[in-house]
């Protein structure tokens, strides 16, 4: 069986087009899983959801971005921790078609499977097993530790799976250890060049193999909408998550 996975779209339809576009022409992929972070940074939160929900060959689960956004369309308490993006998830939320709420409120945190034998987890990072039903405002996803065989051994010691799949740290996680393959393709939709990255995964009885894939695309028009837009917070966005590429 061969799968795709990528994670953290955060609101850019252009590199998720470019992305589906690549694994819609390998015509040998089963399914694709989305590791959470939807929306949120980048504008085109509908395009986005429209395109991942319009799909029935999709496994989507919920990040943390999109968890804030929800909590600020049910009224519920947002996290103090994010207390520096909410001007900007308020932005996000006024955008968002409200058909899509209902939709992504059901999205698990978590998806276990069990392919050829092999024990996978996606989520979008560890959570503690007392955290998983915890509200966004309780912070139930841990801190970000630096990539390492060894600080992910340590962050996921309470697992158990063959492969883990996960996001939410932009950059590419791919480690492998005596018993767990660890593995974050990187974002997709933030990227300080105009590639977006996903992996695919092939799984036999005997071994798990993985190929690493980076889709080019052009992402000008993306990258103007902020300004187009007045995306809030958008000059630190364009700086920090796409590596100032306007060079403005």
């Amino acid at each position: 069986m061969r799968i795709a996975i990528f994670t953290d779209i955060h609101g850019n339809a252009s590199a998720l087009n470019a992305v589906l576009s690549d694994i819609d022409s390998r015509k040998d992929i089963e399914r694709i899983y989305c590791l959470g972070d939807m929306i949120g940074i980048g504008p085109d939160t509908n395009e986005v959801l429209q395109m991942l929900f319009s799909r029935t060959d999709i496994s989507m689960i919920t990040g943390n971005h999109d968890e804030a956004v929800l909590s600020l369309a049910k009224g519920q308490k947002y996290p103090k921790s994010h207390s520096h993006t909410k001007e900007h998830h308020q932005w996000i939320l006024g955008r968002l078609d409200e058909s899509f709420i209902p939709k992504l409120e059901k999205l698990q945190r978590t998806i276990k499977e069990n392919i050829e034998g092999h024990s996978i987890l996606f989520t979008h990072y560890q959570i503690k097993s007392s955290y998983i039903n915890e509200p966004i405002s309780k912070d139930p996803f841990s801190s970000i530790v630096t990539p390492s065989i060894e600080n992910l051994e340590k962050l996921f010691r309470d697992n158990n799976e063959n492969l883990i799949c996960f996001g939410h740290h932009h950059p590419l996680h791919y480690f492998i250890g005596d018993k767990t393959i660890y593995l974050n393709p990187g974002s997709l939709g933030c990227n300080n060049r105009p590639t977006a990255p996903y992996a695919i995964i092939t799984f036999s009885k005997e071994a798990i193999e993985i190929k690493l894939e980076e889709t080019t695309y052009d992402n000008t028009s993306f990258l103007e909408s902020y300004h187009k837009l007045q995306v809030p917070e958008r000059d630190f966005i364009l700086k920090v998550f796409h590596g100032n590429q306007l060079g403005l």
